[in-house]
């Protein structure tokens, strides 16, 4: 009996935790992963907390403590790493239970830590990962709305085709406006190092910027950097051959990623189940001249999901599982690469919440953002939420209401519908 008490913290954690967009499917493993990283009181608490940013004052109506003691609580596991705390407008402390990836899975090996088992925690982030593949695949490859999108290299892209890359497809754009910069180890590369699998690309390289920059660097999990420095991390990860990698919304991105195709969970996971765009991609494409090309291989070699192939004396690239991230662009030496546009532009989410809400419809979890019994959701939250879905193509729209199953969510579709022009 008393083992199935220590464990009930840790299944209610494991079961919330599936009602993120993304999911998180129960696994032995996952519970394993979540023993490592808190105590099974802890995991009871998390359990609790709303899906969407809360307060100390949230948390206890919701935990039935005082808030004194609830706020000590928070400040515990965001120092951990397994909250995250931002300041709003109004100087008041905001929590934030992240999801797994991208989340407190990376946030426990973005440093080296003595307060966990770092090797242990690897090995069964690989187990979990890597070789059961139900949370990669539910990840990466269910609905059409994907977590990442890749940036283009912006030094692949010719002068003439530049006035077309918008201000949030580049890297330089996204740090230049961001509020706070911190840089940490890459969780992937730090993964597969303790499993002697890693690749020799710096480690020390992947961003975060904004409030999740600044609540990392407040607890010591990524090291405060300027602009600059930021901007020459950028450099650093073309000259290594890395891809860009951000989350899926044109605005307050929190992390830049410079990944290899060789650790990478979202790289590996095109190549392992041939899926086409497991990632958004970016809107360009790579194109071959024939006429110069010498069929080096250089290209083939630096591709991260292996979407150029060399035949004898030619080279292909499948269009179709092309990131269109500019990389064998830029290890071309005779330059008989080029990007150019695709023809259909990918569309980006405009924030968190249009891509959250877009996730939640496609995955058939839209229920656990709207109508979760512990999710407290502000008025100004549930509008957005509602605007967010207000604004889908009808198909979306009934998608929404389907799962609702909420007549006044229903009522709102029809009246948005009846203002809009034949």
């Amino acid at each position: 009996m008393g083992h199935r008490t220590v464990r009930s913290g840790y299944q209610e954690l494991a079961k919330r935790l599936n009602r993120f967009p993304q999911g998180a499917p129960p696994s032995e493993y996952l519970l394993k992963i979540l023993s490592v990283l808190m105590r099974e009181q802890e995991a009871s608490i998390l359990s609790l907390m709303p899906v969407k940013p809360f307060t100390a004052a949230d948390a206890a109506r919701a935990l039935r403590k005082p808030i004194d003691d609830t706020a000590k609580r928070l400040d515990e596991l965001a120092e951990r790493a397994l909250l995250v705390d931002v300041l709003n407008p109004d100087g008041e402390m905001v929590y934030m239970l992240p999801p797994p990836m991208a989340g407190f899975f990376e946030f426990s090996l973005m440093r080296v830590r003595n307060d966990l088992d770092q090797k242990v925690l690897s090995e069964l982030f690989y187990q979990y990962l890597n070789v059961e593949e139900e949370f990669i695949r539910d990840l990466f490859v269910a609905g059409e709305t994907k977590m990442a999108r890749v940036l283009v290299n912006e030094q692949a892209v010719p002068q003439l085709e530049e006035l077309y890359i918008l201000d949030y497809e580049r890297s330089s754009h996204l740090i230049q406006n961001a509020s706070a910069h911190a840089v940490g180890m890459c969780y992937c590369r730090h993964k597969m190092e303790h499993l002697g699998k890693a690749c020799a690309a710096p480690m020390d390289i992947c961003l975060t910027l904004g409030n999740v920059a600044a609540s990392l660097v407040r607890h010591g999990h990524a090291r405060e950097i300027d602009e600059k420095e930021a901007m020459s991390l950028i450099d650093t990860a073309y000259t290594h051959n890395l891809v860009q990698i951000a989350e899926n919304q044109q605005e307050q991105i929190p992390f830049i990623c410079n990944c290899c195709g060789c650790c990478c969970e979202a790289l590996l996971a095109v190549k392992r189940f041939g899926t086409l765009h497991a990632i958004s991609t970016t809107n360009f494409l790579p194109v071959i001249s024939e006429a110069s090309c010498t069929a080096c291989g250089a290209c083939v070699s630096v591709c991260p999901v292996d979407a150029i192939m060399q035949k004898g004396g030619t080279v292909s690239i499948d269009t179709e599982a092309c990131l269109g991230c500019g990389i064998c662009v830029h290890a071309c030496t005779n330059g008989s690469l080029e990007l150019t546009r695709r023809e259909k532009r990918v569309i980006t989410p405009v924030n968190s919440v249009h891509r959250v809400a877009l996730m939640a419809i496609e995955r058939g979890k839209l229920q656990h953002l709207i109508f979760d019994n512990q999710a407290l959701l502000s008025h100004r939250a549930m509008a957005a939420l509602f605007g967010a879905i207000l604004k889908l193509p009808p198909a979306r729209q009934l998608l929404a209401s389907n799962q609702v199953q909420s007549k006044y969510l229903v009522s709102l579709i029809k009246s948005y519908g009846n203002r809009q022009p034949s």
